[in-house]
This record gives structure tokens, C-alpha cells and sequence, in this order.
């Protein structure tokens, strides 16, 4: 091999440095997919935290069906969820020696920080049944009566939004009509 021929293929071998053009354009991709991850990361955490507020008013209707199989009824709208945690909160003296709780540690607040809002009968459902009552909890903007707001009745709804009817959740009392 000649001295000429190896000093073509060295320097065809030979890397050049990126121009800035190159760079910029190399920046501009990967923060565009860093913001295009960044952006469905937050939205997966977001779903996370309306799946932790499901599930803790599951927990809460359940300390509510231990009440009721304690007390015999559900709570009024006034002794409202404080007599899960508070014997004195109960309005009738003489139902009192039934109570065995309590049937939460401490008084629940949603995951952002706010209120739970207990309502009996049902000011939700279309229904003067007292076994049945809400559950609220205003969601991520802690507005009352917006789109995020979510309630007990969640799983009871169809597509379009509105209540099932005959479905095993359509049934007095609590979710699955238990």
C-alpha cells in the first residue's frame, strides 16, 4: 500500500466535529422528548391520586357498613361522618351503648386536603330511600359540582355520565346495593 492511499483512507476515517447547527437541532429533539415524557408521567400521577381517592371512599363506605350493622342505620346528615371516629358526635343518647367503634382513625380528608362530604339521603341519586347517601369528595380543583368531583356513585355510571339502572350498583345503600 502506498504512502498516497493511506493517506486517503485515513483521512475519509476521520470524524469531524458537529457544527453548531447540528447541536442545536440535537438539543431541540431531546428536549422536545423530554417534555413529551415529562407530560405523560404527570398525567399517569394525576389518574394515581383519583385511584387513591377511590379507594379510600371504599374504606370509608365500609367503616359506614360496619356502623350500620352496629347502630342499625347509617349516620344522619348531621352526626355526618364524624360519629365513625367520635362516639359523642352520636345524636340519640340511647343508641350510644351500640356504637363500637371507631370505624376510622381520624377524621378523612380527601388527597387534597379537603373535606369528605357526607349527604343522606342521596342528593345525587334521584331517590328518597334513606339507606342511600353520598359520598363527596370535589377533586384535584376543590370546586363543588365540577367534572372532577368524585363520589361513591362513580362505578354506577355508563359512558354518556349517567346512573345505570339494573345494574348490580343501581340497588339502596352503597356500591353493589350491599
Amino acid at each position: 500500500m502506498s504512502i498516497s492511499m493511506l493517506k486517503t483512507r485515513l483521512h475519509r476515517t476521520t470524524r469531524h466535529a458537529l457544527t453548531l447547527i447540528e447541536l442545536l437541532i440535537v438539543i431541540t429533539i431531546l428536549l422536545a422528548l423530554g417534555a413529551l415524557i415529562a407530560v405523560n408521567f404527570l398525567g399517569i400521577g394525576d389518574q394515581a391520586t383519583i385511584d387513591l381517592q377511590k379507594a379510600q371512599l371504599d374504606r370509608i363506605q365500609s367503616a359506614l357498613k360496619v356502623y350500620r350493622a352496629n347502630m342499625g342505620a347509617y349516620p344522619t346528615e348531621e352526626e355526618g361522618l364524624t360519629v365513625l371516629w367520635d362516639k359523642s358526635a352520636i345524636e340519640d343518647d340511647s343508641d350510644a351503648s351500640r356504637w363500637a367503634g371507631p370505624y376510622l382513625e381520624d377524621p378523612p380528608k380527601d388527597y387534597w386536603g379537603n373535606d369528605i362530604v357526607y349527604q343522606r339521603p342521596s342528593q345525587i341519586l334521584d331517590t328518597e330511600d334513606e339507606s342511600v347517601y353520598d359520598l363527596v369528595c370535589f377533586g384535584p380543583d376543590g370546586e363543588q359540582d365540577t367534572e372532577d368531583d368524585i363520589t361513591n356513585h362513580d362505578r354506577k355510571k355508563n359512558e354518556d355520565g349517567d346512573f345505570e339502572t339494573g345494574s348490580e350498583f343501581s340497588g339502596p345503600g352503597d356500591i353493589g346495593g350491599r
